[in-house]
């Protein structure tokens, strides 16, 4: 992919594709991680934290217990 650098206020930038941004769950307003590694800039979509997929989950999609079968050795439930 390549990408076009523009003067934005006192800083340069560029747009991120829209491919690699449906990709990654990249919209706006979106926090990415930039990494500069060995001459080169990483960018990392941020992952979502334990309590941003909690959050996702509601009566309507969770589901019942599921049962692994008897215990095999010496668990105790």
């Amino acid at each position: 992919m390549q990408a076009v650098v523009q003067k934005w206020g006192n800083s340069l930038g560029f747009r991120i594709p829209s491919l690699w941004a449906k990709d990654n769950n990249v919209k706006n307003g979106s926090i990415i991680e930039v990494i500069a590694e060995k001459g080169k800039i990483v960018i990392l979509p941020q992952k979502k934290t334990l309590d941003d997929m909690l959050a996702m989950v509601t009566p309507e999609n969770i589901h019942s217990e599921i049962s692994t079968g008897n215990s095999i050795g010496n668990e105790e439930w």
